[in-house]
């Protein structure tokens, strides 16, 4: 029904209109007495083979929602009853931000992809606490933090700890955002001298709480092998609990979509089918040369319950999606989750 009927309707209209319409149905929905249980019976796979613990933390199943969705933690509450296992809310910057300049959100169809600039736009901290306060902690929760765009070098990790100090008591995990190609002046957060000086002050301060938060790293997937080597060295030396892989890409090979097209888009993080076997690669190529050595968090790609059992193969521990639940609707979660109980039994 989704894709026959309800996607072709979404997709004559602009993307983040689209988006924002989406929550507010997902909102009115969800308080229809009954419905919640609906939603659930219709989508919701519970098994005790599903679960999985990793840094200290208890998931349902292995089937995440990536950042960027829920940026501001406005509906974790209703997406966990599609049958998420862990959502991660974000990316929070300590300020609220407008981000880039619209129209920064394209649906690349052909191609099953997205290209975003969104420039991290969020309401901010504060904003973001207030939601997490009616945390009904059916679901793992992790904080994606980054920091503000007009925040000068210089004050990088004072943005990064901000966020971490104060939404420590409100998330169960912590990711740290280094490598979105849509917030300029990055540069500085992909030197490895310079991300031992942020993990290191992160750190620091998880210390000062009595119960630590796991911190995981989100990475590009147009590393090389010696970048992902570095990382291999940085999580190493500084002890983190885990990689997200990866982010969205700035490489446009291959794609269906005309160079007339892409040069009309512009510049952008590209998401969804294109990027999925750079994810793959990074994933294989991190847990083979560390011989699984820290949990990898596979995103990119993942369209069908196939590409998740890919990622998974490759050293995955747990799954997310973002462009895929986009292009397929909620019953992917659904059939991700079957495809791995059939694995198991």
């Amino acid at each position: 029904m989704y894709k026959a009927i309800i996607r072709p309707i979404l997709f004559c209209f602009d993307p983040e209109k689209v988006h924002y319409f989406t929550f507010s149905l997902i909102k009115a929905i969800s308080k229809i007495p009954g419905a919640k249980s609906l939603i659930k019976t219709i989508y919701l796979v519970e098994d005790k083979h599903l679960e999985r613990e990793f840094f200290g933390l208890k998931f349902k199943n292995p089937v995440g929602l990536a950042a960027g969705f829920d940026k501001n933690a406005v509906l974790y509450n209703e997406l966990s009853n599609f049958g998420f296992g862990f959502i991660e809310i974000g990316t929070v910057t300590p300020e609220a931000q407008e981000g880039n300049p619209k129209q920064r959100l394209f649906r690349l169809k052909g191609d099953q992809g997205i290209i975003n600039r969104m420039g991290f736009n969020n309401e901010g901290l504060k904003a973001a606490i207030e939601q997490l306060k009616g945390n009904k902690g059916q679901v793992v929760i992790g904080g994606n933090i980054g920091k503000n765009t007009q925040t000068r070098p210089e004050n990088y990790t004072k943005d990064y700890l901000e966020c971490f100090n104060a939404l420590h008591p409100y998330v169960d995990y912590f990711v740290l955002n280094v490598s979105c190609p849509n917030v300029g002046s990055h540069a500085k957060l992909n030197d490895k001298d310079y991300l031992l000086e942020l993990i290191g002050a992160v750190q620091k301060a998880n210390l000062n709480f009595s119960t630590q938060k796991p911190i995981l790293l989100k990475i590009a997937p147009d590393l090389n092998d010696n970048q992902l080597d570095e990382i291999i060295e940085l999580i190493a030396e500084t002890n983190l609990e885990g990689v997200i892989a990866s982010n969205t890409s700035t490489d446009r090979a291959n794609l269906k979509a005309s160079n007339e097209r892409l040069e009309e888009i512009g510049n952008g993080g590209l998401s969804g089918q294109p990027i999925k076997n750079k994810s793959t690669r990074v994933i294989n190529y991190l847990s083979k040369k560390s011989n699984k050595g820290f949990p990898i968090i596979g995103v990119g790609g993942i369209h069908s319950a196939e590409d998740a059992l890919e990622k998974l193969e490759a050293g995955a521990d747990l799954v997310q999606i973002y462009t895929g639940f986009i292009y397929e609707g909620p019953k992917l979660i659904k059939s991700i989750n079957k495809a791995i109980l059939k694995k198991v039994h």
